[in-house]
């Protein structure tokens, strides 16, 4: 069952992520993905694609890992006792985008796949994942048409799935030390397996192809709005935020460097330019300020 099951979602993770450059790089319309496939030490590797300098996105990053190991690291162990002593194998696809025009949001999606196995002892598997969107200058249709996505993408599973994922990632994505959320959320889940193997596969998958289409039509709406360097100023001081969640809070970052996975892919996430400026507080009743009144704060997009 194990051994079926991980080749089946093998072969969705490495299509979605052809799928995801594929529509990517058309969106970009100026540059290409870049594959540095990689391979691990301690068993598996990967292909991590990165598009830079694009018309569009000044870099997205698509990547697929397939890793496996004889011991997990303490960032998994600590919620999992029982995991100690297992053979494991993780794969996924983990993605982030960053558009050069700040009028168009960050986006982020992750689908991904675990199995512990020990002999003589059932397998302990199960499927993680989300997307979730952040951006700089809000608008409310933006917003509601992401939320919508993952509302509609959920509803084949059950009519509490869309609260309960939607609260769970206004909650993952939360900058603690800031007391602010990353962004407008999105779906977050993990642990998944109580609907049985079939089930959690196929919303995985909705999950993974639904990105798309959260995300494009928002591209499309908002790539040729004129900025200036007000707004790039802002958007590269948000910018901030994300790395700061990254490394402080992402459970994923600290999965991956702990299992000594391979940094670049690890933080393949980062933003190429950032900067913090100690004290910014947004001008009253400016488009920047409304990002953390209206949009930050989390609520019912719908």
């Amino acid at each position: 069952m194990s051994h079926f099951s991980s080749t089946v979602v093998h072969a969705f993770l490495t299509d979605l992520q052809d799928r995801i450059c594929a529509a990517l790089q058309t969106a970009d319309g100026g540059a290409s993905f870049v594959e540095d496939s990689w391979q691990r030490e301690q068993g598996g590797g990967g292909r991590s694609r990165v598009l830079t300098g694009g018309a569009v996105f000044e870099q997205a990053g698509v990547n697929f890992s397939h890793v496996t190991g004889d011991t997990l690291p303490p960032s998994a162990t600590a919620h999992r006792p029982e995991l100690a002593g297992r053979r494991w194998e993780a794969m996924g696809v983990s993605l982030v985008v960053h558009p050069e025009n700040p009028y168009v949001p960050t986006s982020h999606a992750n689908v991904r796949f675990f199995i512990a196995e020990k002999e003589g002892e059932a397998p302990v598997w199960w499927f993680g994942g989300g997307f979730d969107l952040t951006p700089f200058y809000g608008f409310e249709e933006d917003a509601v048409h992401w939320h919508r996505v993952a509302h509609d993408l959920c509803q084949p599973f059950g009519a509490e799935v869309y609260p309960h994922y939607k609260q769970w990632c206004d909650e993952y994505f939360f900058l603690k030390h800031r007391h602010e959320a990353r962004g407008v959320g999105g779906l977050f889940f993990d642990d998944l397996n109580a609907w049985g193997f079939e089930q959690s596969f196929a919303f995985l998958q909705a999950v993974g192809n639904g990105y798309l289409d959260a995300y494009l039509p928002i591209v499309a709406r908002r790539k040729d709005t004129p900025w200036g360097e007000r707004e790039r100023q802002f958007q590269l001081y948000r910018r901030g935020r994300y790395v700061e969640f990254n490394l402080v809070w992402d459970r994923g970052t600290l999965f991956g460097l702990q299992s000594g996975g391979r940094t670049e892919s690890i933080l393949m996430s980062m933003p190429p330019l950032v900067r913090w400026e100690y004290g910014y507080q947004p001008e009253a009743g400016s488009p920047e300020a409304a990002l953390y009144e209206k949009f930050l704060p989390a609520r019912d997009w719908l």
